[in-house]
């Protein structure tokens, strides 16, 4: 054992190592303690990470399932012609296909419905059978389509194997066509000639390049005629109602017995009259230009053999599905598109395009921003500004975070009570006595619409506001105070510019959440079919009182209440696809506006 000195002197004891005598061992160290990983933390970054892909893989899979069947929608495809074991004939296009595995049960329905061999062929292949949605032709009712399921056991004769009965069962003839009408749906079926006038084509090649052609041609005069029925003669019913109203207006101030308003009575009497002649001459105008193009018809055969004739001025389009190449269907499918987005819907809005309710959709999410904007930055300024900060000012922030968690319907049903029932009557009272029992801003539109979603994305912008205003140094107000500014010169020259990147952020949000909304858009103006846009060439220009329509609502509609369900979720995919592109380049554009406040602000502050 040696000695060794110590700090203070005092000496001490260090043990020699039995070794190597005379060296001093090295002081044994501490065993360090091993801790386990959750102590540091790694089954946490395990569980947020694995989080954050499973939602990112949500979202991807609900965004690949709506693009897929969303862009897939108007791709034309073959019109297949089969025959099932009753003896009926079809001809139509398959939408989609899926496998079932039947038990007991279902077997004895087959069996029950179909006949013991079909359950016997179905038992055979191991209960396992194939079944096709195809959209064809109503055989009771030529005028109509309709989807129908056909299961494999349905195409078999008894005795026949299931396995490769769809191969052997369809056939794809090259002059089997899709043709698009305007009010009758689709029609399926054999194309063979076409009649134009007293010239016939019998060659189906001729006769297709000829009708083309006439086609194209109807296509112009139907704008025509479409002009005069939807827009013209409206207008004349404008002028003779604007008239009426005058009228009206007259008596109310006047009196019944004025000499003013018998000459307004006069004058009323006049414009309906010859509002009567003219819509008269309209109306023939319109009917010469129908008769004229219903003077060539499509020569065809449906699917039961029996040979039609479809007037070429009620087709929209002829699809020759399954003799057209790559370009040729690539032109039909752009065809679709552009139909949709600038068309008005047909056949229930299952067919045709969606342009009214684009133009609702957007109108609508501008306005709602136009509304929400201004007051919210205001409400936000005054709490974190101007407003003492207190027990009541603490009591309207936990106010305004609980509104934002109101279900929507409940803001529908407020806005409807308020802005329909209570403001609106009381403007139709105060400016429009002469509609006596006829609403005009006392019913749903798309003004008292927006307003509704105004208050109901409020909550967000005055939340993003005020964490935007509080994000501002203080330093910036008091250097501000320091040069002799008042506070609203402090506010609106420092403050708000600096804030404005975080308002921009309220108003993203809120486009993300209003722009979706369908329930409260139900009851304060949202319809099926708006027969007018509030945005048209006739004065005052602008109507805010007028329905419109929305894409959320196209959707619900389609969905829900279309009388042909299979036929409308192809739409639905397709209308939900475009209102998520909307919504993204509303939510891009303000993003874009955002990103150059803030490199502006940033730079200044440089």
């Amino acid at each position: 054992m040696s000695t060794t000195e110590s700090k203070g002197g005092a000496p001490t004891a260090v043990a020699e190592d039995p070794r190597k005598p005379g060296r001093a061992s090295r002081p044994a160290v501490p065993r360090r303690r091993t801790t386990s990983l959750s102590a540091h933390g790694e089954p946490m970054v395990w569980l947020t990470g694995g989080s954050l892909a499973i939602g990112l893989l949500m979202v991807v899979g609900l965004l690949w399932i709506v693009l897929s069947r969303g862009l897939s929608t108007f791709w034309p495809g073959e019109v297949v012609r089969f025959s099932t074991n009753d003896g009926t004939t079809w001809v139509g296009l398959v939408n989609a296909s899926e496998t079932r595995t039947l038990d007991e049960d279902g077997l004895a329905e087959i069996a029950s419905r179909y006949g013991d061999e079909a359950a016997a062929a179905v038992r055979a292949n191991g209960g396992v059978t194939e079944r096709r949605n195809v959209r064809s032709l109503n055989l009771g009712d030529t005028a109509k389509t309709r989807t129908d399921w056909i299961d494999d056991f349905a195409l078999v004769a008894p005795g026949e194997s299931i396995d490769g009965a769809w191969a052997r069962a369809i056939s794809t003839p090259e002059w089997e066509v899709e043709i698009e009408r305007f009010k009758q749906g689709r029609w399926f079926g054999t194309f063979e000639g076409f009649r134009d006038g007293d010239e016939v084509y019998q060659d189906p090649a001729r006769a297709w390049d000829a009708m083309n052609a006439v086609l194209a041609e109807l296509g112009s005069k139907r704008s025509e005629h479409n002009e005069i029925v939807e827009h013209e003669i409206g207008r004349q019913a404008r002028r003779m109602d604007d008239a009426r109203l005058d009228a009206v207006g007259v008596r109310l101030e006047e009196g019944e017995d004025s000499p003013e308003y018998r000459a307004a009575a006069a004058h009323a009497d006049e414009v309906a009259a010859e509002v009567a002649r003219r819509t008269s001459e309209l109306q023939d105008e319109a009917q010469a230009i129908e008769d004229a193009g219903r003077t060539a018809q499509l020569l065809v055969r449906n699917a039961a053999g029996t040979a039609e004739e479809i007037d070429a001025w009620d087709v929209v389009r002829a699809v020759p599905s399954n003799r057209q190449g790559f370009f040729g269907a690539l032109g039909t499918y752009f065809g679709r598109w552009n139909e949709y987005l600038r068309a008005d819907p047909r056949k229930a809005n299952t067919e045709g395009g969606v342009y009214p309710a684009i133009f609702g959709t957007v109108a609508i999410t501008l306005l709602m921003c136009f509304a929400v904007v201004p007051f919210g930055v205001l409400a936000a300024l005054y709490l974190r500004e101007y407003a003492k900060q207190g027990v009541l000012v603490s009591i309207v922030r936990v106010a305004v975070n609980n509104l934002a968690g109101v279900p929507s319907i409940v803001f529908g049903v407020f806005g409807l009570a308020f802005f329909c029932y209570t403001i609106g009557v009381e403007i139709d009272d105060l400016f429009y006595p002469e509609l006596e029992n006829k609403a005009k801003f006392g019913t749903g539109g798309i003004l008292w619409a927006s307003f509704t979603l105004a208050l109901l994305t409020l909550p967000v912008v005055i939340v993003a506001t005020e964490e935007a205003l509080s994000a501002v140094p203080g330093s910036m107000r008091e250097g501000s105070y320091a040069c002799g500014a008042t506070k609203w010169q402090t506010i609106s020259r420092i403050v708000l510019p600096r804030a404005l990147p975080g308002i921009m952020t309220g108003m993203i949000l809120a486009i993300a959440r209003g722009a979706g909304e369908v329930a409260p858009l139900m009851l304060v103006g949202a319809m099926k079919l708006a027969p007018s846009l509030p945005v048209d060439g006739e004065f005052p220009y602008l109507h805010p009182e007028r329905s419109f329509m929305h894409l959320g609502f196209h959707i619900y509609d389609l969905a829900f209440q279309s009388p042909d369900s299979e036929a409308a979720i192809p739409m639905v995919y397709t209308t939900t696809f475009l209102l998520i592109v909307i919504v993204v380049t509303l939510n891009l554009s303000g993003i874009w506006v955002r990103s150059r406040l803030r490199r502006r602000f940033s730079e200044g502050a440089v």
